[in-house]
């Protein structure tokens, strides 16, 4: 079983026809977030390609901050001062 998980609903390929494609996941032992571009070194993006990147992003960020906080209830509790 792998310590990351992929988000399902990120389904995007090079615009160039490489094959090359984008993956973010969530490393579920540490918070942090992963984005991998897969068989290859680069990649480009249509648009609309690059929309779904980044809300996969800021879906696993947010996902990451929730897991923080859970874990660590104080930090949430805590004010903090300018």
């Amino acid at each position: 079983m792998s310590v990351f998980r992929s988000d399902g609903a990120l389904d995007v390929q090079d615009a160039t026809g490489t094959g090359a494609e984008a993956d973010v996941a969530l490393n579920l032992v540490t918070g942090n977030v992963r984005l991998s571009i897969l068989w290859s070194q680069e990649m480009q993006l249509a648009p609309e390609d690059a929309e779904q990147v980044a809300q996969a992003l800021q879906r696993a960020a947010a996902e990451a901050r929730s897991m923080a906080s859970s874990s660590n209830p104080e930090s949430t509790s805590t004010s903090h001062r300018p």
